[in-house]
């Protein structure tokens, strides 16, 4: 199919579905689709971002989120998915038809669609077929900006041996919708939610950073934590760019309200100081807090202002449609 003239830029009129590319409001799946019942799929956001030098939006650190979704869909059994280059292509050509021209946020979904010819009924991964989806929208930065109230949650985060932590699978997220709906009706912003061996995991859809005595610290990849990509890139920027000393390391919960600062890392968030944890006020917010240099570092690279990193930024324009 191909775009017409009559569509309005930003308007994300196109999505991907199964090997096309339809128009978004037809690209839907039956109810007896299996992920639509079981939670057996898998998913990736992604953020593009316009720059600030020429105008070209780039999307930030896309191998890395194939690479991601690849490895999540093998837990799964998805194992008929394009391959690394075939899904770069999928996502630009998308966006190329969407007309794409400023910030915006991809969703890859790789799921479970139907039991295969002489599978029994039943709860399973193997015997059922795979399909893919990928929709874009406009998105700009939508979370507080003057400092998150969180509270440590009493939802625990799932173990990695009840649903692995470091896939991104959809029948996961009930545990984080649990826990942001309980803290929003306390009058916060997020949880932080603990593992099951009282240690804190992460946020609801964000990986956790604490600073204490200027030192940067964030639960391991042990802890049951998405091995996040924003968390990897603010572990490297603050080694790298800032001088800061990182430590993975289990972090008791009474550390969160003994902190000087906090912050939430993720796709969606981006860099989010936190100013509260319950009762605790922290300096995450000040002007010249540890969280707002890497905040405004971030805003940069994604943007295209350091060089150095242009290297996690790839252009919707970098192939031939």
């Amino acid at each position: 199919m191909s775009s017409t003239s009559t569509e309005k830029k930003g308007h994300h009129q196109w999505s991907y579905l199964e090997g096309e590319f339809v128009e978004a409001k037809d690209a839907v799946l039956p109810i007896t689709t299996q992920a639509f019942n079981y939670g057996t799929s898998v998913f990736e956001g992604i953020r593009g971002y316009k720059s600030h030098s020429d105008g070209q939006v780039n999307i930030f650190r896309l191998d890395e989120h194939i690479n991601r979704l690849h490895q999540s869909a093998s837990i799964l059994m998805i194992n008929d998915l394009p391959d690394q280059q075939a899904l770069k292509e999928i996502i630009q050509s998308l966006l190329h038809r969407n007309h794409t021209s400023g910030d915006c946020y991809i969703r890859p979904i790789a799921y479970k669609r139907n039991l295969l010819p002489g599978s029994g009924f039943g709860v399973k991964l193997s015997g059922v077929s795979s399909g893919l989806s990928v929709n874009s929208l406009d998105m700009q930065t939508y979370v507080k900006q003057d400092g998150l109230t969180c509270t440590i949650s009493g939802w625990r985060r799932v173990a990695d041996n009840a649903i692995p932590a470091r896939a991104k699978i959809t029948g996961s997220y009930v545990n984080s919708a649990l826990a942001m709906e309980a803290a929003m009706n306390g009058g916060y912003n997020d949880a932080i939610m603990l593992n099951h061996s009282g240690y804190v995991a992460e946020a609801t859809t964000s990986n956790v950073f604490i600073v204490k005595n200027k030192k940067l610290i964030t639960p391991p990849v042990t802890a049951n934590i998405l091995e996040g990509i924003t968390r990897d890139t603010v572990i490297t920027l603050a080694k790298q760019y800032l001088d800061l000393t990182v430590e993975e390391r289990d972090i008791l919960p009474s550390e969160l309200l003994t902190a000087d600062e906090c912050f939430l890392t993720g796709t969606g968030v981006e860099i989010s100081p936190v100013s509260k944890i319950d009762f605790h006020h922290l300096r995450s917010t000040d002007n010249d807090s540890i969280a707002i240099k890497i905040k405004t570092v971030y805003q940069k690279i994604v943007r295209g202002e350091l060089s150095d990193y242009n290297h996690w930024l790839t252009s919707i324009y970098s192939i031939n449609n």
